[in-house]
């Protein structure tokens, strides 16, 4: 019962590097996939990979604004005078 229940307070500090992180572990998984489709597949998973691909495609573009977004929530952190 003595299990603290409350929210942990919200640390932004890493979460740009750890994005970046995600971006490369999901390119070298496109990339993967890539020489996959390289090679004499059955249609069926042709095709799931290249689904798989496309959505990675889409994360990338997606975790990339993130990261973005984090950056410009970091310097504004950074440039604001009433933040220690």
């Amino acid at each position: 019962m003595g299990r603290d229940r409350r929210p942990k307070p919200d640390d932004r500090s890493d979460n740009a590097e750890k994005l970046q992180e995600q971006v490369v572990n999901t390119i070298e998984n496109l990339e993967e996939a890539h020489d996959l489709l390289q090679q004499d597949l059955p249609e069926e998973q042709r095709q799931a990979l290249l689904a798989k691909n496309r959505r990675r495609e889409e994360a990338i573009a997606g975790k990339r604004k993130e990261i973005k977004d984090e950056w410009e929530f970091r310097q504004r952190r950074e440039n604001d005078p009433h933040h220690s």
